[in-house]
């Protein structure tokens, strides 16, 4: 075998084994692909969950405000797993939502609905011998 037949067939070989690696990586790389999109697609799948099962958990409070309870009898009827943060912001999402505002229309027109919406919110921080500009500040 000649040289230069020799030579051919190590780079015919070297080509096939670059080729084989090509194929490789790009089957690696539809695998990954895939993998990443059935992730993002398992998250957004779970966040939808969590947001209604966060309106629902709104809406039963916000009726629970409009039977008569206040926040803090509304925490003592479900157990003390949930506090007065964790209410307050159950129900800013279930008002988001009946609302039917966006986020900007929401900080546009403030948090003070909320007090207005469900008054003995505020009753209990006046309760506690802070000012309006106090419970206002709360939901800015």
């Amino acid at each position: 075998m000649s040289q230069q037949s020799v030579r051919q067939a190590a780079r015919r070989s070297a080509l096939d084994a670059q080729a084989v690696l090509r194929k490789e990586r790009a089957d690696r790389e539809r695998r990954l692909e895939s993998l990443a999109v059935a992730v993002l697609t398992a998250l957004g799948e779970r966040d939808a969950l969590v947001r209604d099962a966060e309106r629902r958990a709104g809406q039963a409070l916000r009726t629970m405000t409009e039977e008569g309870l206040s926040l803090r009898e509304a925490v003592d009827w479900c157990g003390r797993g949930l506090t007065m943060r964790e209410i307050t912001r159950l129900l800013r999402l279930d008002g988001f939502h009946q609302g039917g505002q966006d986020a900007s229309d929401e900080q546009q027109t403030g948090r003070a609905r909320l007090c207005m919406t469900w008054p003995r919110c505020g009753e209990e921080l006046l309760d506690a011998g802070r000012t309006d500009d106090t419970v206002l500040h709360l939901f800015i």
